[in-house]
């Protein structure tokens, strides 16, 4: 059973509903899903788990929340990612996904192994964002 942490931050509960949805897909591929917040989470539960998945929504001019996910995010080396799975998710109101392109290279940066070009979904996430995160947690899992 691989374990999966999922960890996000989300205002408007829309990045909070993929990050549900991703956590699913992990039960339903078998896997072990630990949901938390940034704000909850550890650098040592990034260390501990088996694969990842990040959510934050995009903030100000398109860059990640400041005050929970941006300090998380910079504790983060290649010592916790180097070849770990990891999915990243997000909403987003305005702009073109800027803020999710950035943060897949930046973790590619780091060594993990990013899954895809993010997923995002504007503003509440449809039915194609959310079996997007499904099919992601399903992928995390195995």
């Amino acid at each position: 059973m691989k374990k999966v942490l999922i960890v996000y931050w989300s205002s408007s509960g829309n990045t909070e509903t993929m990050a549900k949805q991703a956590a699913r897909g992990v039960e339903e591929a078998g896997g072990e899903p630990t949901l938390k917040t940034f704000g909850e989470a550890s650098v040592e539960l990034v260390k501990a788990a088996e694969a990842l998945a990040f959510g934050c929504p995009a903030m100000g001019d398109e860059a990640l929340e400041e005050e929970e996910v941006e300090p998380f995010i910079g504790k983060l080396s290649r010592a916790e990612l180097e070849g770990k799975p990891l999915g990243l998710f997000g909403s987003y109101d305005w702009g073109d996904g800027q803020w999710m392109r950035d943060w897949v290279e930046r973790m590619k940066g780091l060594g993990a192994k990013v899954d895809g070009e993010g997923i995002i979904a504007q503003l509440e996430p449809d039915k194609d964002a959310c079996d997007k995160c499904l099919e992601l947690g399903k992928r995390l899992a195995v």
